[in-house]
């Protein structure tokens, strides 16, 4: 089913563009939400009308997250963790761990945006990006350390 966006969503595109998505998807979540409409050309027309007002928005998400990802970049963060004899971790450090630990520093950071391939599960230091808009990634550094009895 062909809709148009009318609010940028990460995993589909912008504000205003029009994409190609399942059935259900749009019936049950894109447009009772109101985060999308039917590709109908009356639509399309409202949607060029309305053009001006979206490419607005669009510059002001790229200006914060150009904004963000400079305050982002070269972050550094300690995360203390139980460890076992062998410096193996008890548990793991997840993208929730990590949000958390930016929010301690001042940072806020949604979970969602941490792109951690899986949960760190050892001791050390690691180069974590952010996603903070479709093409801007700024790195932080996350260090795992062994917890302070």
């Amino acid at each position: 089913m062909k809709v148009i966006l009318t609010e940028t969503i990460e995993s589909l595109g912008i504000i205003g563009s029009e994409v190609e998505v399942a059935k259900g998807y749009a019936r049950n979540y894109l447009l009772p939400q109101r985060k999308a409409v039917p590709a109908t050309d009356a639509n399309r027309k409202a949607m060029e009308q309305e053009k001006a007002k979206f490419e607005l928005q669009i510059a002001k998400e790229k200006a914060f997250a150009k904004e963000m990802a400079s305050r982002l970049e070269g972050v550094s963060c300690t995360i203390p963790a139980k460890v076992s004899e062998e410096d193996r971790l008890y548990g793991s450090v997840t993208s929730r761990d990590i949000a958390e630990a930016l929010a301690a520093q001042g940072i806020e950071v949604d979970k969602q945006m941490i792109l951690l391939t899986e949960p760190l599960k050892t001791l050390g230091a690691y180069t974590v990006p952010i996603r903070v808009y479709t093409d801007v990634e700024p790195e932080i550094t996350v260090e795992v350390v062994p917890e302070e009895e």
